[in-house]
């Protein structure tokens, strides 16, 4: 689900290349999860559904309408349907920040996910790390991660950058350990350079 989205593209992709037969459900397929439209039909014969589901909106209260409605209609789907796992993608350190409406709404979906009689698997992931391509770029010599060009301009002399360690992450402010992953997590192996690399390069 989500198949055609930024995540869902790129999943869609390494899943195929790994030998998974991958249906990308998404609008752009007539699959709908929040009116349940095509969902039926998408499902059948499915043995896993990934959702990355991303909402249109971030103000608290249609986010948290968009998870919950959408979660609802896929897992009774999946029930229907007999799928044997749902797995879903969520956020490190949510449940630390309830301040920030979209946290809330991701904990609000995985609750329901953990409440389905549908097998599941719920991966916390960083993805924050997507958009440093934007501001960051490996060295290939030296693989040391360097800033891009546009953050090497100068700064103009009335230009006054104010560091302050409360300022809200939308609605939230953050703290040292607020979006690492808990004790319990289960880490991979990538280091952050080889990782930068890959993603600059399309891998």
């Amino acid at each position: 689900m989500g198949g055609t989205g930024f995540i869902g593209n790129k999943l869609v992709n390494v899943l195929g290349r790994r030998g998974h037969d991958v249906v990308a459900a998404s609008l752009r397929s007539g699959v709908d999860a929040i009116t349940g439209e095509g969902l039926d039909a998408a499902l059948q014969g499915v043995d896993a559904v990934v959702d990355v589901l991303n909402a249109p909106s971030f103000e608290p209260g249609a986010v948290l309408k968009f998870f919950e409605t959408s979660t609802r209609h896929l897992l009774a789907a999946e029930i229907a349907a007999q799928v044997k796992h749902h797995v879903v993608l969520s956020i490190v350190g949510i449940e630390g920040l309830p301040d920030n409406g979209y946290f809330r709404a991701k904990v609000a979906q995985e609750a329901l996910v953990r409440a389905s009689a549908v097998p599941f698997t719920i991966v916390r992931a960083t993805q924050f790390f997507d958009f440093i391509g934007g501001f960051a770029q490996p060295d290939a010599k030296d693989s040391i991660v360097r800033p891009t060009p546009a953050l090497m301009q100068p700064v103009a002399a009335d230009d006054v950058v104010v560091r302050d360690p409360q300022a809200p992450y939308f609605g939230a402010v953050l703290g040292l350990e607020s979006l690492v992953a808990g004790e319990d997590a289960r880490l991979g192996k990538t280091n952050f350079a080889d990782w930068l690399r890959l993603s600059v390069a399309g891998g």
